[in-house]
């Protein structure tokens, strides 16, 4: 998997306990930026979604890894009886 690269808050790999932990630098009084309540809601939304997927992907591996054992298996058995 490829590594996003920058020089932000959010160089190196990207992890639900990263996104969370992010704090963007706030901006001046008066001067205009995000609304920082906002930008903490996206992302702990961008988290959860991430760490939903990750989840997601973790399970797929594993099933993965599950039918390819399942079919070696049966491939020695069909062996056996050939």
């Amino acid at each position: 998997m490829a590594t996003y690269r920058s020089r932000n808050a959010l160089a190196g790999p990207l992890t639900p306990d990263r996104l969370t932990a992010v704090e963007l630098p706030r901006t001046s009084l008066g001067r205009r930026g995000y609304r920082p309540d906002e930008v903490d809601a996206l992302l702990h939304r961008l988290s959860y979604e991430l760490n939903e997927r990750t989840r997601q992907l973790d399970h797929a591996l594993a099933e993965n890894d599950r039918i390819k054992r399942a079919l070696r298996s049966w491939q020695a058995d069909m062996r056996k009886v050939v």
